[in-house]
């Protein structure tokens, strides 16, 4: 009987056992337990990274190879450090350092002990790895830019950082991630997805072969390439255009809301931050606080919008009944707050709304901002009004579009002055530098060529985007195809569209025209000012000019800002002509002025003291 007791025990136990592995292998069973085994080991095979291509299909990043030396710390023995220090070209100290890192994110896990050898360097030292235990090179893909443009835009990769790896469990110790621009904002399209091979190792850590015969290794999924909306030509002709000079530039499709080009200057070549040397440039870049070439001025600065915004101002007046086409004020070389007289430029005299628009007369749009608020009871009312008018052209929020940085700009509400001056204590002569522009408003480079494209289409926009295709399939999303409509009726834009075209033919830009082609624009001189000890200071005026061409089948809206670049049409008006004549022709006409224009240079405004200062204040007051 005791026997039969004890039989039945063992063979219960025997089974309990048996039935509980049985349950783990076949329904608990996950491959994330096999990387907690220390007798398997993983291998990643990393895939390539999508290509990127411009809407011409013309190749802008590519891949190179590149070879990390790996180090799994528990399997390192000792080694002269001298001599393999010697063969990877760094410090005693920083082999240590690496190591040492290593080993506290995971002793038998691996990690990058120095990244992205040169093929010079990995040839020199393949064939002596097997000297050294626990170390072996791995290799991946570093991008390969065909175009020294576009850095802003394109972005770039390095490795994972500690919060990376927290916050996704994708990433291992040394992976590369986009950290920047198309680069981080497509990031798992491009990445693609890693395979992984699993080693079986014996008692004495020995590689034996695959395990389970390699029935749990995957294969790596490269990277999707992507289409962008950018125009390789024009981006590149503009930043040469931006030689020496300090701003940004954006170009849209009035039809698509494509971006055509993005600029920011001063720029650097994408080259910089690809391989060894990418951690050293990066930081001379990044910490040139003079010229800030790591700072994107497309859709980081946020100056006064200056005279473009003035087309607003009439628009809004229209749709409110307060103006007509017809309705004139007068100019005296200025207009009057109080008994202070605010200058003006355009000569004086009566002014309708077309030669308020193209003699950018302040007297104008003053009297016609004036008029707006007299026609609602309160001021509140009235200002309720105006910002929802201008918001509708996507000011004074961000746009959406698909870059993971950017700025809102400004459009000031009641709240704002209310802030300022107290509730119910202002009125339209407070913030009347508003209406030319300047005072609390401000706008970033991309929201100006929005705000130019939704004029172009007589009333609405689609969200700025630079994503155009992801494989084989053209983008269809709804957040950058659907219009956004904005709160002025479409007959209101016929009148100013005209002024904005004569800016060109009679205006203040009639130096600049274009043979063959017509344009709709607005020039902007936008006062620039400081503290200097604590005074305000005027430094030299921003030039800002927006456009669009042909005026009556858009193809093309932009607008051009230069830090001090004095009024609107000596530089960015040139500038935005040549961008417009190399986008609709192919080709220059007017080599006298390209050749001015790539030549000259600001440095010596920026030369001058404070005049890096003009980010500290951007109000405007009277």
């Amino acid at each position: 009987m005791k026997k039969l007791v004890l039989s039945s025990i063992i063979i219960l136990i025997g089974i309990s056992f048996i039935g509980r592995l049985s349950y783990l292998q076949l329904f608990r069973f996950s491959p994330d337990q096999i990387l907690d085994d220390p007798a398997i080991k993983r291998v990643y095979d990393y895939p390539e990274r999508g290509y990127i291509y411009d809407r011409n299909g013309e190749l802008l990043v590519a891949n190179q190879p590149a070879y990390d030396v790996m180090v799994i710390p528990r399997e390192v023995e000792p080694l002269d450090t001298t001599e393999f220090c010697q063969l990877l070209n760094i410090t005693r100290e920083r082999f240590v350092a690496q190591l040492q890192k290593a080993r506290t994110y995971s002793p038998r896990l691996p990690s990058v002990l120095v990244p992205q050898l040169s093929k010079e360097d990995y040839a020199r030292l393949q064939e002596k790895m097997r000297k050294y235990q626990g170390f072996y090179i791995e290799k991946r893909s570093l991008r390969d830019y065909n175009t020294p443009a576009a850095a802003n835009v394109l972005g770039y990769i390095s490795e994972v950082s500690e919060w990376d790896l927290k916050s996704n469990p994708y990433y291992e110790l040394g992976e590369l991630t986009g950290r920047t621009g198309i680069e981080k904002q497509y990031e798992e399209i491009l990445r693609g997805r890693k395979g992984v091979k699993l080693i079986q190792k014996d008692r004495f850590n020995r590689d034996i072969g695959p395990y389970k015969g390699g029935s749990l290794d995957t294969l790596p999924e490269p990277g999707t390439e992507i289409h962008i909306t950018l125009d390789k030509e024009l981006q590149e002709y503009g930043e040469r255009l931006m030689n020496g000079k300090r701003g940004g530039i954006v170009a849209i499709e009035p039809s698509s809301g494509e971006i055509l080009a993005m600029i920011s200057g001063p720029t650097y070549n994408p080259e910089l931050l690809v391989g060894r040397e990418r951690s050293a440039n990066y930081s001379t870049l990044h910490y040139d606080s003079i010229s800030k070439p790591t700072w994107d001025r497309s859709i980081l600065a946020e100056p006064s919008p200056g005279s473009p915004f003035k087309t607003l101002q009439a628009l809004a007046a229209l749709q409110e009944g307060v103006i007509t086409p017809e309705t004139t004020f007068r100019c005296y070389n200025g207009f009057y707050v109080g008994n202070k007289k605010r200058g003006c430029h355009c000569g004086g005299g009566l002014r309708t709304m077309n030669s308020g628009i193209f003699r950018s007369c302040n007297a104008y749009f003053a009297g016609t901002f004036r008029k707006f608020f007299e026609k609602f009871e309160t001021t509140d009312a009235g200002m309720d009004v105006w910002e929802k008018h201008m918001r509708s052209f996507g000011l004074g929020d961000y746009l959406g579009y698909d870059l993971p940085t950017g700025r809102p700009g400004r459009i000031p509400g009641k709240e704002y002055y209310d802030r300022v001056y107290g509730d119910g204590r202002w009125s339209s002569t407070y913030i009347i530098s508003n209406s030319i522009g300047q005072g609390e408003v401000a706008a970033t480079p991309i929201q100006l060529a929005n705000m130019t494209a939704a004029i172009a289409n007589r009333g609405y926009y689609y969200t700025p985007h630079l994503i155009r295709q992801i494989g084989d399939n053209l983008v269809d999303d709804p957040t950058y195809t659907e219009r956004k409509y904005t709160t002025i009726a479409p007959q209101h834009f016929e009148p100013v569209i005209r002024g904005m075209a004569d800016v060109y033919e009679k205006g203040t830009a009639k130096w600049i025209q274009i043979p063959g082609i017509d344009i709709a624009g607005k020039t902007g001189t936008v006062e620039n000012f400081t503290r200097i000890d604590g005074v305000r200071t005027q430094l030299t005026d921003h030039s800002l000019f927006v456009a669009f061409a042909p005026v009556d089948n858009p193809k093309i809206a932009l607008a051009v800002y230069i830090e001090h670049g004095y009024y609107g049409a000596r530089y960015a008006g040139h500038i935005a002509s040549l961008l417009i004549e190399k986008y609709l022709k192919g080709e220059i006409t007017r080599k006298d002025l390209e050749k001015r224009m790539l030549e000259k240079t600001l440095e010596h405004e920026y030369a001058k003291p404070y005049s890096g200062e003009e980010f500290k204040i951007n109000e405007y007051v009277w």
